[in-house]
């Protein structure tokens, strides 16, 4: 299976770009793909959602296309989604990519209860899209961690993260 994995963070070292990067050491029957830098679209306007499109948002909606499935994981930026994630999502408004596309919603912040209305900003956005979210689950860096080496720690976190992965 083909997972597309979508950081929302605009930080290529982000955690959550880290973390989604380690998923392919605990899943090797997938092949998971790292979504292209979204810092690179421009900002979505319906003027611009015409042909000749940005080369960008082709390429976004490109990948997204090509994807079995994808995963989302977002930090919480003023308890909501980056802007430059919700600016992607906008981008596949007209052209429905994710519209039946099996997805999961992740937060990954450091503690409880962050996270908790980015992720009900993020679901609001795939459910205006059509997205079919398998599931959604909030990581909390305190408790599914990365060691020096990138690699995930953390049992039960790792649990329900193969878990959700699986539903896929």
């Amino acid at each position: 299976m083909k997972i597309l994995t979508v950081s929302g963070s605009p930080s290529l070292t982000s955690s959550n770009s880290k973390m989604l990067s380690s998923l392919s050491q605990l899943f090797n029957e997938h092949t998971f793909m790292n979504a292209s830098s979204l810092s690179s679209l421009p900002v979505f306007t319906p003027e611009l959602d015409v042909a000749p499109w940005p080369t960008e948002a082709l390429t976004w909606r490109q990948q997204v296309q090509a994807a079995d499935a994808v995963i989302i994981s977002t930090p919480a930026y003023l308890h909501n989604i980056p802007a430059m994630l919700k600016n992607a999502l906008e981008w596949l408004t007209t052209s429905g990519e994710l519209d039946g596309k099996r997805t999961l919603a992740f937060t990954y912040t450091p503690h409880p209860p962050r996270g908790e209305e980015a992720m009900t900003s993020l679901l609001w956005s795939l459910k205006a899209l059509n997205a079919n979210i398998i599931a959604q689950c909030p990581f909390y860096q305190n408790e599914l961690k990365l060691n020096e080496s990138e690699v995930l720690e953390g049992e039960e976190s790792i649990m329900i993260l193969k878990e959700s992965i699986s539903l896929l």
